[in-house]
Order: structure tokens, then C-alpha cells, then sequence
């Protein structure tokens, strides 16, 4: 019982000399947290929250790097409750069960004694696991906070995302990155302060920028920058160049899964570019899809729907290119597919839009889902059977190509239903003047007296 009311225990980082820089750096305070402006800015909801010590149960979500665990670990120092942290990849239902016995323990000797659980990478806890903790979740035992990388309305339990606040942590700008380097190699004590360091500006953006808003990625790079440079011999400073940063740090892997929630993110993207018209947008997010390994099948799907959906009649050329780049790139593979994809990406950025076919068959299905179905009218009706004359069927329908135009004014549906209205883009500007020309001839024909 001695630890039920132990000061909060320190981060895992402190006094680990040999630990990497990164989890050296961690910042200890609010003040310290390089980042998250639109989270952690003053008078934003979650930095009051942890400045009056008031925070609810919380999932912290983002990509690597960008200070999940060390905002948990900023939250252990601030608070006055207990805070127990476990790993989603290591621990057990057992291990949840014994820090939530002891939590609850605390609560019947003092009310007030109040205990924060820290689940880093919570989305490797399966459906067990997480459904372990709503119940004390729900009851205010414990105070959950979970860090992850996957979105958690794809990765956590839906019960226990209603019962918590989401925050959604950003990349680390290159301002930021070069912030925290400027720190470290000037902190004697967890950084590189004791080392006669001089770090170039143009090896500092170099790291930042290749770090691609991963602080773990830069500061680990600039520590090995660091260990590995000779000191010059007259001044024994260790000069760190952007050369030897081009050397410390390799290419950072995309974030991208292929199909959790970057996979949807990057090909929506994509699409939202081709359709809002920006050819350099839609390479850049073809390239990025490319570069991480994205079935260029499922690229190539895209494309012919983004042609059908968003360019339509406007210019029906864009679904043969796009259904042309579909076969090609699926017959030559990569790396030669990336050409076709390119083009006919650039091809449907750059073309005219027209959505108008989309809203044609959503509207006449909207009407055949709630029942309106129509009878086929008798003149349409199928006439190559023996009996349909004596039915009637075909009866007074008139042959079009009869017509010196090729079109006869006769109904083909129940007057005033109309689901086709052309856009005056592109080629489609054409079918309206065609369409308005036949449809005013039909009108005419109707007010005509009968013969």
C-alpha cells in the first residue's frame, strides 16, 4: 500500500545516458514541447486541460515522431494523479486488469486519488484488450490516454472512442526540427552540449527537411552527425556540414501503409486534385502512391472513375485515356506504367469538368429506389414475339432514322421528367445546344393540333 499516493513516477528518458538523443530531448515541460501549435498554443483546449490538470480520457493520433508520447510523458509531470503507462505491443489483459485493481484501490481508500493509464501504440491491443478497459474507463477508475499511429476510428473499439477526446497531432514543421536541433547540440546535460559542436544552417534544414516532420528521425541523425565526425585538430570543434548531414540521415520512408488510413488519405488527395484541376498536385500525389508500392491496378481504377464521374461528357475523350492507361499500365508493368498513369493523370486534371451524367443516374436511381417505376409505355414496348400485336405492343412507335434529322418528337417517358441537364463545358456545351434543340421541337409538337 505504500505506493498507492508515490509521487508521479519520472519519465523513462531521465538518467539514461546511453539512450538515444531523441529520448533524451524529451521535452519535461509544456514549454518545452516543440509543435502542435493548434493543440498545445496558449489558451487552447487541451494546454489548459493539462495546465489545470483537468484532462479527460484522450487518444493522441498521428505518424511517428511527432510527440505522442512525449506530450504522455509532459501529462506524467504535470498531473497529481498516478500514472501508469503500459505498451500495446507488450502487455497483457492481465497487466490492464492489475493497473486498473490498484487504481480502483486508491479510489476507496481516498476519492480524489485519482490515476492516468498511458497505452502507447493502443491500436496493437485487440478488441479484448481495449473492450477490458470501457467498463473502468466508463466508471472513471482510470483516465485513459492512448497514443497510436493508426486512425482510431479505424483501429480503436468504437465504445472507447465515444469516451474519449481525439487529438490529432501534425508533422513537425522544418522550423520546428531545426528548433530542436538548435536545442539539443546546446543542452550540456541531455544533449550534445558537452561536444564543441558547429551545425550549419544548410545541414540543419537538410535534416529537417528529410526528417519529414519526424523528430525522432532528426535528432537521431544529428547525434550520429555528431558521433562520427572527427573534431578539426586545431580547434576541436566538431563541424557538422551538409555533407556529413546527407551522410547521417537516409531517405525517410514514406508514411504511407497501402491500407490504413494514409492509404485512403493520399488516393483522395489524388483524386480531390485531378477533379479541382491541378496537374502538379495530382503527379505529386501519383508519385508519392508509386514511390510506397500502391497497386498501380488500384491507381488505374481511380483514374477511369475520376474520368466518368468528374469529366464525364465534358470530354469523353478522358475515359479513353484513362481506360487506355488501365490496360497499358496493367500489360507493361512498372517502372514503364508510371508514363501511361502520368498522362492520362495530366490529362483529366487539365481536361473540363462535367459531373452531369453522375447527378443523371443518382437521380433517376433515387427515384426507382423509393418506387417510382414507371410502366414502359406501349409504343415502346418490345414487338419481335408472336402475339405482341395482338397486345398492342409497338403500336405507333416511329422509326427515328425515318426522319431526315433522325428524330421523330415522341414520348419516351411521362412528360416533365427530366434527369440529363448538359453543362455548357466543353464538349458537353455542345450536347445542350443539341439536346435544347430537340427537346424545343418536341414542345412544338405537343401544342400542334392533332392531324
Amino acid at each position: 500500500m505504500d505506493d498507492l499516493f508515490a509521487p508521479v513516477d519520472a519519465p523513462a528518458s531521465d538518467g539514461v545516458a546511453d539512450a538515444p538523443l531523441a529520448t533524451r530531448m524529451r521535452p519535461r515541460t509544456l514549454d518545452e514541447y516543440v509543435g502542435q501549435r493548434h493543440l498545445l498554443a496558449p489558451g487552447k483546449l487541451l494546454r489548459r486541460a493539462i495546465e489545470a490538470d483537468r484532462l479527460v480520457s484522450a487518444i493522441f493520433y498521428g505518424p511517428p515522431g511527432v510527440g505522442k508520447t512525449s506530450l504522455a510523458e509532459v501529462i506524467a509531470n504535470a498531473t497529481r494523479a498516478k500514472f501508469e503507462r503500459l505498451s500495446g505491443v507488450e502487455s497483457t489483459v492481465a497487466d490492464i486488469r492489475r493497473v486498473i485493481a490498484a487504481a480502483a484501490t486508491r479510489l476507496r481508500v481516498n476519492a480524489a486519488a485519482r490515476t492516468v493509464l498511458f497505452i502507447d501504440e493502443i491500436h496493437r491491443f485487440n478488441r479484448a484488450q481495449q473492450d477490458a478497459l470501457l467498463p473502468d474507463v466508463e466508471k472513471g477508475t482510470v483516465r485513459l490516454l492512448g497514443a497510436t499511429t493508426e486512425n482510431p476510428f479505424f483501429a480503436i473499439v468504437g465504445p472507447l472512442v465515444s469516451r474519449s477526446q481525439i487529438f490529432q497531432l501534425e508533422p513537425l514543421t522544418v522550423a520546428d526540427l531545426i528548433d530542436l536541433q538548435t536545442r539539443a547540440v546546446a543542452d550540456p546535460e541531455r544533449g550534445l552540449g558537452k561536444l564543441k559542436i558547429a551545425l550549419d544552417a544548410d545541414a540543419a534544414r537538410h535534416l529537417a527537411t528529410v526528417a519529414d516532420g519526424d523528430a525522432r528521425k532528426c535528432l537521431n541523425a544529428l547525434e550520429i552527425g555528431a558521433r562520427t565526425t572527427p573534431p578539426e585538430p586545431a580547434t576541436g570543434v566538431i563541424r557538422i556540414t551538409r555533407a556529413v548531414a546527407e551522410e547521417s540521415i537516409q531517405r525517410k520512408a514514406v508514411v504511407y501503409d497501402g491500407t490504413g488510413d494514409d492509404h485512403y488519405d493520399t488516393i483522395s488527395a489524388f483524386i480531390k486534385s485531378m477533379r479541382g484541376s491541378d496537374p502538379d498536385a495530382a503527379i505529386y500525389w501519383l508519385a508519392k502512391m508509386l514511390y510506397d508500392g500502391e497497386d498501380i491496378r488500384f491507381i488505374a481504377r481511380r483514374i477511369v472513375i475520376c474520368a466518368a464521374e468528374d469529366i464525364g461528357l465534358a470530354d469523353p475523350q478522358a475515359l479513353v485515356v484513362a481506360n487506355a492507361a488501365h490496360q497499358i499500365a496493367e500489360f507493361v508493368g512498372l517502372p514503364e506504367a508510371q508514363l501511361p498513369l502520368a498522362m492520362a493523370t495530366i490529362y483529366l486534371a487539365t481536361a473540363p469538368k462535367s459531373n452531369r451524367a453522375t447527378l443523371a443516374i443518382g437521380s433517376a436511381s433515387e427515384e426507382v429506389k423509393k418506387g417510382v417505376t414507371l410502366a414502359v409505355p406501349r409504343h415502346l414496348r418490345d414487338s419481335h414475339y408472336r402475339g405482341a400485336a395482338r397486345l398492342g405492343s409497338g403500336e405507333g412507335y416511329q422509326y427515328s432514322h425515318d426522319a431526315p434529322d433522325a428524330y421523330i418528337p415522341q414520348a419516351y417517358l411521362p412528360a416533365g421528367r427530366r434527369y440529363y441537364e448538359p453543362s455548357d463545358r466543353g464538349f458537353e456545351k455542345r450536347i445542350a445546344e443539341r439536346l435544347a434543340h430537340w427537346r424545343a421541337v418536341f414542345e412544338q409538337a405537343q401544342e400542334a393540333p392533332p392531324a
